[in-house]
């Protein structure tokens, strides 16, 4: 695949879909360092921002911009990307199981920590009417709660139409924080003081007791690191590196060092400091500003959120479910209904329960830390399989970075009792998903191998079959075997179409598939023909385009002409007592509520014919 050119709107682009997430954390992260922190005095304010300078330029600027942004798949970034990539070196055995496992577990992780950010990234911009007026209080959830649904019902009609305000927005935004920033920072330069790593070490040292709270507090300027890897493909590497150094992270930190040396001025501790670094007359449209660049982030955190189930369910570790185009020129606009309709419920719950962003941030990052370590473990497998590093260079690099994110992990188990506890439980859930829907899907196969039939036996199964008029398209899981569905049909029917063609849909490893090697044809027996047609795990499977690929490549096929046929697994679970039964029964009633396969393949459902098949297992 041919990698994005490197222009000045992919940059602009790229600042509102990738760095929404990242972007947002002033309006939080240093004022929670400094609430777990405790006592507030000057070495606090220093050792904050030289620890929040430092975790943002070894995780950020070296781990994901420099280092794990080249582990891309086609382009494609992400934890899922990732471990499709790492599976081409290594398909089963122990490391394969073992890599299957970290995967599924960091994607748990990252998407049930996502559910906070649209509550945390809104909250802490709305609060800002606080600072306008304190009488403003109790608006603030009610007004958050309001501008969270505007957001969630939007989803349907797609973000098309409002993407390209995306980047703009994003650019004021990050031109005003770090304006203002600067400006503060002239006042008083000797907050300069804090590039020294040694405030940070000392702060820790100087406050042993609450030292991991503030590890876990000081990452809450990072959470959008690995949502930046996640969103890259959108725009290409290079765009999203230049906005990194040429805007964003200059604008962050110009941005933490305003608000320490606004504190450092004062000589107090002043909540919500990013606001009060803008003039008291433009407050109010600062306000705006912030919660304008709050729904960016949210939007790109929902996104991901369609984006990275679409891909889950194409590598088979989730039930399919029910996606929509919503733009006729952007494969990645989609709506997911179910995943939007349960994030949104997330969303209010975590508004209402906890009320304000700070008890939020508490909670905050507890889970998405774990996807961070794992990225830093598949990485670097991927450095030492892919790229050909030595172990030497491997060790050194890797080892680093999984030293920083092991602290970062026993920083946020720290926020465990204080809500950090409610993302960590829906990952299990969610981990437990997983687990169940690829097991099942294993005993599956092996029940069906059972009972399947091999393709060489197809030539006996039409001899002397009475045969009608018209084409039949039989979808079929395994191109070895025929379809069950043209078992069922003969065997209930006793007829079978003239012309045959019997369809593999596979979903490999890579994002998206050539066009021009979409379908391989094959005519096994005179009017018999096997098509096999390739989808990325990034696209969605459309019958109506592998036909249209068929007609070029000679194969006269057309939908209106068809009849469709799709053979549907009925499960039954064996009554076995402990876990393994309560799993088999988890997976069989996924299975018999999952989206029927001619919605999620886009067959015509007009033409269409659904043929069952009990399989207990």
């Amino acid at each position: 695949m041919q990698s994005r050119r490197l222009t000045l709107p992919a940059v602009v682009g790229a600042l509102g879909v990738v760095y929404g997430d990242i972007g947002t954390s002033p309006l939080y992260a240093f004022d929670a360092t400094l609430t777990v922190a405790g006592r507030f005095n000057s070495e606090l304010v220093l050792g904050a921002l030289s620890l929040i300078l430092w975790a943002l330029t070894i995780t950020v600027t070296v781990k994901y911009v420099s280092v794990i942004m080249r582990a891309d798949n086609e382009g494609e970034g992400g934890i899922l990307a990732m471990f499709a990539l790492a599976q081409r070196q290594i398909a089963g055995g122990l490391w394969g199981r073992i890599m299957v496992w970290l995967a599924l577990a960091g994607t748990a992780f990252f998407f049930c920590d996502s559910l906070i950010t649209p509550a945390v990234t809104v909250l802490s911009a709305v609060e800002g009417l606080e600072v306008l007026n304190p009488q403003l209080k109790n608006a603030v959830v009610p007004v958050t709660v309001g501008v969270i649904i505007g957001l969630f019902a939007y989803q349907r009609r797609g973000t098309a139409r409002i993407g390209s305000l995306f980047g703009p927005i994003m650019v004021v935004w990050f031109v005003v924080i770090g304006l203002t920033g600067a400006v503060a920072i002239r006042r008083d330069p000797i907050v300069l003081a804090a590039i020294n790593p040694l405030y940070g070490i000392e702060l820790l040292v100087h406050r042993p007791g609450v030292a991991l709270a503030i590890i876990g507090a000081v990452f809450l300027a990072m959470t959008g690191g690995e949502a930046l890897y996640a969103d890259m493909g959108q725009y290409g590497k290079e765009p999203v590196r230049l906005g990194w150094f040429a805007l964003v992270w200059p604008a962050l930190i110009l941005n933490y060092f305003g608000q320490g040396a606004l504190l450092l001025a004062r000589g107090k501790y002043l909540p919500q400091a990013l606001y009060l670094l803008v003039p008291e007359q433009a407050r109010p449209w600062m306000v705006v500003l912030a919660t304008a660049a709050s729904v960016i982030a949210s939007q790109a955190v929902i996104s991901g959120a369609f984006s990275m189930t679409r891909q889950a369910v194409q590598l088979d570790l989730l039930p399919r479910i029910r996606v929509l185009q919503t733009s006729a020129t952007e494969l990645g606009q989609i709506y997911v209904p179910v995943v939007n309709w349960l994030v949104f419920i997330a969303v209010i719950a975590f508004v209402v329960g906890f009320g304000s962003s700070d008890a939020l941030t508490g909670a905050y990052g507890a889970a998405v830390v774990g996807t961070m370590l794992v990225t830093t473990i598949l990485g670097s497998f991927v450095a030492l399989t892919q790229w050909s590093w030595s172990k030497w260079s491997v060790g050194s690099l890797f080892g680093l970075l999984m030293i920083v994110d092991t602290i970062f992990v026993l920083g946020n188990m720290t926020k465990v009792p204080d809500g950090g506890w409610i993302p960590l439980t829906l990952a299990a859930i969610l981990f437990t998903v997983f687990m169940t829907w690829r097991g099942g899907r294993l005993e599956l196969r092996a029940a069906l191998a059972k009972m399947a039939v091999p393709r060489t036996e197809l030539p006996k199964l039409i001899a002397g079959t009475y045969r009608v008029h018209g084409t039949g398209v039989f979808l079929a899981s395994d191109p070895n075997l025929i379809p069950s569905a043209l078992i069922r049909n003969i065997e209930h029917n006793g007829v079978a179409h003239e012309r045959l063609i019997v369809l593999n849909v596979e979903v490999v490893r890579t994002p998206r598939q050539d066009p021009v090697r979409r379908v391989e044809i094959e005519e096994t027996l005179p009017g018999v023909y096997l098509v096999h047609a390739r989808f990325g795990f990034m696209e969605t499977p459309d019958v109506g385009e592998a036909l249209k690929s068929c007609r070029v490549r000679g194969l006269r096929v057309f939908t209106e002409d068809s009849s469709f046929f799709v053979g549907q697994h009925v499960v039954r679970a064996r009554p076995l007592p402990g876990w393994k039964g309560l799993q088999r029964r988890l997976f069989a009633w996924m299975q018999r509520h999952s989206t029927q396969a001619a919605e999620f393949f886009r067959m015509p459902f007009r033409g269409v014919v659904v043929l069952n098949t009990v399989v207990e297992i």
